[in-house]
């Protein structure tokens, strides 16, 4: 009874996180303010957050930082603010559902960045996960539309293009962090918010944040506390907890509910193209994550490490857990989904 109340716990840390980022659009939104202020206000009130967190959790008395690590972390931090920044403005352009959907495409650039960074071996599956993926994304954005010779608004196509290009830099910020050893993701996430706090602070326009007392200053408190500080420690607690593909399969929680918050608040319609374009991107990216090989025969010893299964998805937040255990390692992005691989250790 206690180990299925243990388990029980971590896994509604996991689903409350998920469908907590699955909200982030409309806080974004209704803020009523412009990306980089957004972005800017984030990190401040999550940096607070986050140490705190990092204070009551005890994190700061061995911290694992190294020269390298903390380079790395630094790197990975500019990398994870301006895809907020392109992430945010692409919530703006474009509907929450198409920005998420684009967005849900990033772990297909983290495959090519390994394949081509450290020459991992990209299998005929995870090429083929890729080739669904871009049928999805066609279907779900106005590029539909466009091949059908019904033209594409420009706002419409610049919202895709920040969706693409905040993909891009998480797939990078995933790279950088794949490298991190020894350093608990709660430290990583503050050190990448903190480096946030000047790297904005030239863009940040202070004539358009809202007036002492102003509901908009409700909307940016939660984006920071909530959304950066609380979500982020319960998804860290809750990941050593549970093995990397529920973890995978849970993170589609996130774009569910980002969607419904689409329909409900926005009243989003999504046509059928954009639903079938959502089922196949969602398909590919478990795909990927989960490494299926509908096309392999897999032998009765087959297993995660096996070199028929092709690369591991890097991943940048590594938890610690009991020595010999597979190791759960996560990339969490802020459309909010974890895409998670296990390794084995030793």
């Amino acid at each position: 009874m206690e180990n299925h109340r243990s388990s029980r716990t971590p896994m509604v840390q996991i689903i409350v996180a998920m469908a907590g980022w699955g909200t982030i659009g409309v806080f974004v939104l209704e803020s009523g303010q412009p990306a980089f202020n957004v972005v800017f206000a984030r990190c401040v009130l999550g940096a607070v957050a986050l140490a705190v967190a990092c204070l009551v959790g005890g994190y700061f008395r061995d911290t694992g930082l190294t020269r390298r690590n903390l380079l790395l972390a630094a790197g990975g931090g500019v990398c994870l603010v301006f895809n907020w920044v392109f992430l945010f403005s692409s919530f703006e352009q474009t509907s929450i559902t198409i920005t998420t959907v684009v967005y849900h495409t990033q772990p297909f650039y983290v495959l090519f960045l390994g394949a081509l960074l450290f020459k991992e071996r990209l299998t005929r599956a995870n090429v083929g996960w890729v080739v669904l993926a871009f049928v999805g994304l066609v279907l779900t954005t106005e590029l539909w539309t466009a091949l059908r010779g019904g033209g594409l608004d420009s706002r419409q196509l610049l919202g895709i293009l920040n969706a693409l290009a905040a993909a891009v830099l998480y797939a990078l910020a995933t790279i950088a962090a794949k490298q991190l050893k020894g350093v608990r993701p709660q430290i990583t996430a503050l050190i990448q918010v903190l480096i946030g706090i000047p790297l904005l602070l030239p863009f940040v326009r202070f004539a358009a944040l809202p007036a002492p007392g102003a509901s908009s200053w409700i909307w940016l408190a939660v984006l920071g506390v909530f959304h950066t500080g609380v979500l982020y420690h319960l998804l860290y607690s809750a990941v050593p907890h549970l093995p990397s593909s529920t973890i995978a399969v849970v993170a589609f929680v996130n774009p569910a509910v980002a969607i419904v918050c689409d329909v409900v608040v926005y009243a989003h319609r999504p046509t059928l193209a954009e639903i079938v374009g959502i089922v196949l991107i969602v398909l590919s990216s478990l795909g990927v994550t989960l490494r299926w090989q509908p096309l392999a025969a897999r032998g009765p010893n087959a297993g995660p490490g096996d070199a028929s299964t092709g690369p591991e998805v890097p991943v940048p937040a590594e938890v610690p857990v009991a020595t010999g255990a597979p190791t759960p390692l996560v990339t969490v992005d802020e459309a909010g989904s974890p895409h998670s691989v296990l390794r084995k250790q030793g």
